[in-house]
């Protein structure tokens, strides 16, 4: 299998991805709930990965109802993440190997998130300057699944989209970057790939690792390469869910 068309850009969701957030925002939330007296299954939580604040809201509501205090909910729950967070957020397996290996092959790079900008900074901290662009909240019109998010993603990059491989570990994200005509690899982390996610990705991964490993065959199979020539025909294998 290799990608369908040449990569001249790569686009990373953040949370879940780059970093291991979604996992801490999960267990405050079920834990906050749990000490209300609240019923919160967790396939609530699943249906919020990756949209945006006021989309995530909208989900628990439904759930909970209208009238639900939700703003004392929130507090207590961004308190504790804040809290488990304070020393920072942990970079996920292969992130840094897999942004050297972009950087020896040229390729530019950027983030495409739902979280706010000051989130970026503080949970991205010194990889963060590493990146051509961070796209979040405020910087595009409808959060993900749509595809704005993306698109404004490469057009900050100078690629067309459609020669831009997204990285993303969520459904809606995974929904984003294909509406946006993005080559995209899931790689899991609180989500299942289902077969839906297989429909929409060309591939799915374990780890970051495996992308880095795609493109380090490709640069040993492509050492001759022309100065500023990026990938093509890069053979993708990756370990099937």
């Amino acid at each position: 299998m290799s990608f369908p068309r040449r990569v001249q850009g790569v686009v990373f969701d953040m949370d879940g991805l780059l970093i291991d957030t979604e996992r801490v925002v999960r267990d405050a939330m079920l834990a906050v709930a749990a000490e209300r007296d609240l019923v919160f299954p967790q396939e609530v939580f699943v249906e919020m990965v990756g949209l945006p604040d006021h989309a995530s809201r909208a989900v628990y509501l439904a759930h909970f109802g209208e009238a639900f205090d939700h703003e004392d909910f929130e507090a207590e729950v961004w308190r504790r993440v804040r809290a488990e967070l304070a020393v920072g957020a942990t970079l996920k397996t292969g992130v840094v190997e897999l942004l050297d290996r972009l950087d020896d092959l040229g390729l530019p790079y950027a983030v495409a998130t739902s979280s706010s900008h000051e989130t970026v900074n503080r949970h991205l901290g010194e990889i963060r300057s590493r990146f051509a662009a961070i796209i979040a909240a405020g910087d595009y019109a409808r959060g993900k699944p749509n595809p704005d998010p993306f698109l404004v993603a490469a057009a900050r990059l100078g690629v067309d989209p459609s020669h831009c491989l997204a990285l993303e570990d969520s459904h809606n994200g995974v929904r984003a970057a294909n509406a946006a005509a993005m080559m995209t690899i899931m790689v899991p982390d609180l989500l299942e790939a289902t077969d839906e996610m297989r429909g929409l990705c060309i591939g799915i991964a374990q780890t970051l690792h495996d992308v880095r490993a795609m493109l380090g065959r490709w640069e040993r199979g492509h050492s001759g390469r022309g100065a500023g020539e990026t990938p093509g025909e890069m053979p993708v294998v990756l370990k099937r869910r």
